[in-house]
C-alpha cells in the first residue's frame, strides 16, 4: 500500500486565450535569469563591471539553446526522422528535449564570441557564471515535471513520482509511480552549486578551475540518475550514450583541474576600465 506519492501537473500549459504559456519555458526562462543574477553579483565582486555578464549571456543563451536542442535531436533522431515521425517538431523545444552536453558546449562557444567582443577572459567568466548554470539546471529540471518526462524507473518510495496513463513508456502501463529523477538532478545541482561556491573561494580555483570543478561534481551527478532512467536512449556495453559522455567529460574536468593548477595557481584579477576591458592580468594569491 502507497503511504504518499509526488504528484504530476495534470498540463504543462496554461492558455491565456489564443497564447499558450508554457511551464518548461517558464522554467528555462526562470533559470537564465537565476543565473545571470547569481554571476553578475559575483562578477561585481572580483571587480567587474555590472553589465557584462548580461551582455555575454545574449550571446551565450540563444547559442545554449541551439546547441542543447541539437544535441537531442542528434541523439535521438528516430522521434523526429524515423518511421512515423514529424521533422518539423525538432524545432518544437517548448515540448522539451534540451540535452545539456549540447547546451554547455555551443553555449561556451557563444559565450567565447561575447567575451572576446566585450574584453574579458573566458576562464574567468566561466569561474565566474558556473555557480549560476548549476542553479539554471536545477530550476530547468522542473519543466521535466511539469511534462510528464524523463522519470525513472519503477519505485514505491513514499517520493514516487505519478506518472499518467498516456505518458507511461510501453511496457509501464500497470505501474503507477517512478523514480522522480528530475527532482534529483534538481537537488544535486543546488549541491553542487553550493560546493563551487564554497570551493572556488577557499581554494582560489581560477583559470577555469571553478568551472572544471562544477563540470565535475556535475557529471558524477548526472552518472548514476542516468542510470535510474528508462526512456528509450542508444547504448554503448550496456551503458547509455549519456553515461559514457559524463565519463568523458568528467576526465577532462580533473585533467584541466590538476594541470591547469601546476601551471597558473591562484585568481586572475578581472578589474574592468572604463572601456569594459579588463586590465593586464595579475595574479591573487592562493588560501
Amino acid at each position: 500500500m502507497e503511504l504518499a506519492a509526488l504528484p504530476s501537473p495534470s498540463t504543462g500549459v496554461l492558455d491565456l486565450g489564443p497564447i499558450p504559456l508554457r511551464a518548461y519555458a517558464f522554467c528555462i526562462i526562470a533559470g537564465v535569469f537565476v543565473a545571470v543574477r547569481l554571476g553578475t553579483r559575483r562578477w561585481v565582486a572580483r571587480g567587474g563591471k555590472k553589465e557584462t555578464i548580461a551582455d555575454i549571456a545574449v550571446w551565450a543563451v540563444p547559442f545554449g539553446i541551439v546547441g542543447g536542442r541539437l544535441y537531442h535531436v542528434i541523439t535521438s533522431p528516430d522521434a523526429y526522422f524515423g518511421a512515423g515521425g514529424e521533422p518539423v517538431k525538432a524545432l518544437y523545444i517548448w515540448e522539451g528535449g534540451l540535452g545539456i552536453w549540447g547546451a554547455i558546449a555551443l553555449g561556451g562557444f557563444g559565450a567565447w564570441i561575447g567575451c572576446r567582443r566585450h574584453g574579458v577572459p573566458f576562464p574567468a567568466f566561466a569561474d565566474t557564471v558556473a555557480p549560476g548554470i548549476a542553479l539554471a539546471q536545477a530550476i530547468g529540471r522542473w519543466g521535466n515535471w511539469f511534462n510528464q518526462e524523463l522519470f525513472g524507473r519503477p519505485t514505491t518510495l513514499p517520493w514516487g513520482l505519478e506518472i499518467s496513463t498516456d505518458n507511461r513508456p510501453a511496457g509501464y502501463a500497470d505501474v503507477a509511480t517512478f523514480h522522480p529523477t528530475f527532482l534529483y538532478e534538481s537537488l544535486w545541482d543546488v549541491g553542487v552549486a553550493v560546493l563551487v561556491i564554497w570551493a572556488g573561494s577557499r581554494f582560489a580555483l581560477g583559470h577555469g578551475r571553478t568551472f572544471a570543478l562544477y563540470v565535475a561534481a556535475y557529471t558524477v551527478g548526472r552518472f548514476w540518475i542516468e542510470y535510474l532512467r528508462i526512456d528509450e536512449a542508444h547504448r554503448f556495453l550496456g551503458l547509455r550514450l549519456n553515461d559514457w559522455t559524463s565519463i568523458v567529460v568528467f576526465a577532462g574536468a580533473v585533467a584541466h583541474l590538476v594541470v591547469s593548477a601546476r601551471r597558473r595557481p591562484g585568481v586572475e584579477d578581472i578589474a574592468q576600465d572604463d572601456s569594459g576591458a579588463v586590465a593586464p592580468e595579475t595574479e591573487k594569491a592562493s588560501a
